[in-house]
């Protein structure tokens, strides 16, 4: 058969990592399964726990409050500018994790690969998850690998699965922890990943030097509650991006959130191709950026932390938190705890969820 215009070969062993290609076989249970678990995925991730091969890992539960997050990956295109799904499914979850001020640990990675998808390209995206994960101080320590047919899937979707500890007693950080008064921190520009995987997708045609912000969060975050322990809330504005984190935040605390767009970072580009598109920047996916809440008394040095760390030099704060003035100011709204912002114009607008997903597929 004929794929792409190279010759499709059926093999066991060894795997063609150059020029060959996924088939049924290697979801089967048999040998050519073995082959694709122990050549890719146990070879390149290569750590003690996932090389003994059992369907479990087991490892010592430090002390502290354990913490466990999942999260599934069908980005398209699997490749964009700044990284792949590899590497954003391990800094995906990695951040889900330390948003709630834990040290990541460890992750499990559940792969569903489609029949034809080339094994050069796989071996790329696992080189990029271990990267990742070494990069994290995380170990990928166990996981699984399904083959779909042709046409029942879109190349590879991942699933990956972290554990984590809080182990410093001080740190209680939730979206219900939000309090009037807080001030609210971005870690930097807005719109990034969302911009970057747009840019390489076949039915638009623009172009941009915006790489995806894809990136672990953790190191950050240690610096964020070593200096100040007692942040409210943590947050990755992902799908929905920080508006829809916002009024997340709202609803769980109950509480009037009010933000300023003339301090809120976005790249030139990104607003840019953002107008050009007709879609807001505040509703664009992030994959490195963090949203925090912190009391005023504490904001200007939670500021200095985070603009002190390569991640977060374009952090500033963005706005605060109000009492619900929903009842108040917005009887059409009454029933939801209102996000506002202040225009460049001098005015003032909600800023609500999306009702539908303008962006689909970003992550």
């Amino acid at each position: 058969m004929n794929l792409n215009g190279k010759i499709y070969k059926k093999y066991l062993s060894p795997l063609d990592l150059k020029d060959g290609f996924i088939d049924m076989s290697h979801g089967a249970g048999g040998r050519a399964m073995a082959g694709l678990i122990d050549e890719v995925f146990v070879k390149i991730l290569d750590n003690k726990l996932l090389a003994q091969k059992n369907d479990w890992a087991s490892f010592q539960a430090p002390n502290g409050r354990m913490v466990m997050s999942t999260d599934g990956f069908v980005v398209s295109p699997i490749f964009f500018p700044g990284g792949n799904i590899g590497s954003l499914a391990v800094h995906g979850t990695v951040n889900d994790v330390c948003m709630s001020g834990a040290v990541p640990l460890y992750l499990s990675a559940s792969f569903i690969i489609e029949e034809g998808f080339s094994l050069s390209e796989l071996v790329t995206i696992v080189e990029s998850m271990a990267d990742a994960a070494r990069k994290a101080e995380v170990l990928v320590v166990t996981g699984d690998t399904k083959i779909v047919e042709r046409g029942k899937g879109d190349g590879v979707y991942i699933t990956t699965t972290g554990v984590g500890v809080i182990q410093d007693e001080r740190v209680n950080i939730a979206g219900s922890n939000v309090e009037a008064g807080d001030k609210i921190i971005v870690s930097g520009t807005l719109g990034d990943h969302g911009v970057a995987v747009m840019s390489q997708r076949n039915n638009l045609d623009f172009q941009t030097s915006i790489l995806s912000d894809s990136a672990a969060l953790n190191d950050l975050v240690s610096k964020m509650v070593k200096e100040v322990p007692q942040i409210h809330c943590l947050r990755d504005p992902t799908r929905g991006g920080l508006a829809a984190t916002l009024n997340e935040i709202a609803t769980a605390s109950e509480v009037g959130i009010i933000i300023n767009e003339s301090v809120i970072p976005v790249d030139p580009q990104v607003e840019a191709i953002s107008e050009m598109l007709g879609i807001d920047p505040l509703y664009i996916a992030n994959e490195g950026k963090l949203v925090a809440f912190c009391s005023p008394s504490e904001a200007d040095q939670l500021l200095n932390v985070i603009r002190t760390h390569p991640l977060g030099k374009d952090a500033a704060i963005i706005g605060e938190v109000q009492e619900s003035k929903g009842q108040e100011h917005h009887q059409e709204h009454r029933e939801h705890h209102i996000v506002r912002m202040k225009t460049l114009f001098g005015g003032e607008k909600i800023v609500n969820y999306l009702t539908s997903e303008s962006l689909p597929r970003i992550c």
